[in-house]
């Protein structure tokens, strides 16, 4: 199944369609983005904390880059980390677990698995086809209630994430908010954001799937 992103569905139809985030919520990109800001620093001479901004992973990297850089730098900063990043981020960043069969989870039941991301999209393209991850459309630079467009237009019902923003995005699209504390935000936090659902990892969305479908089908 290509990743490439087709023509979105008409809205009445109502295929499954679940929608996931993919730092921390399909990979672990701590490795790979630790990396590549390892090398902007060493390459600049600016110093980055590295291990500090894996912490902070969600929110689009000009948000992160404002902690190291002066504003006026920002917008060629992040063009030069985007142009590294497949050299030092693609082979070091590791699927999170239950991520693949998540995706597979939802085509198994004749559903449309997509990927909306804040990342650069080349870039989560590269992650997700290194891994052997085949969503159905890859749709990127979208954060938080931005994603919801997104969502809107492909018709999903559920979306997955790991951040508040993951949240927002979801309840803005009128969509259920299906959360997963493995990056940055924890579970209470999910559920204070108004999560409807949160599940330990992604190994368990599988089974939480199948109860899913079948209670819409009542």
């Amino acid at each position: 199944m290509s990743p490439e992103t087709p023509t979105a569905p008409a809205a009445s139809v109502r295929q499954l369609t679940v929608g996931f985030d993919l730092d921390m919520t399909l990979i672990d990109s701590r490795p790979g983005i630790r990396a590549a800001y390892q090398a902007l620093s060493a390459e600049t001479g600016t110093f980055i904390d590295a291990d500090e901004a894996v912490t902070r992973l969600g929110p689009p990297l000009d948000e992160e880059l404002a902690y190291w850089f002066p504003q006026t730098e920002i917008p060629a900063m992040a063009d030069r980390y985007r142009e590294i990043y497949p050299t030092y981020a693609i082979e070091a960043t590791p699927a999170m677990p239950g991520a693949r069969e998540a995706i597979e989870a939802v085509q198994a039941l004749g559903g449309r698995a997509i990927v909306v991301t804040a990342k650069h999209e080349p870039n989560a393209r590269l992650h997700l086809a290194h891994l052997g991850i085949e969503p159905d459309a890859v749709i990127g630079w979208l954060w938080a209630e931005a994603k919801a467009g997104a969502l809107r237009e492909y018709g999903a019902q559920v979306y997955v994430g790991d951040h508040v923003g993951d949240v927002r995005g979801a309840r803005t699209a009128g969509a259920l908010s299906v959360a997963v504390p493995t990056g940055p935000c924890p579970e209470p936090e999910l559920r204070e954001a108004g999560a409807d659902v949160v599940l330990p990892d992604l190994t368990a969305l599988p089974q939480w799937l199948a109860q899913y479908v079948a209670a819409q089908a009542v």
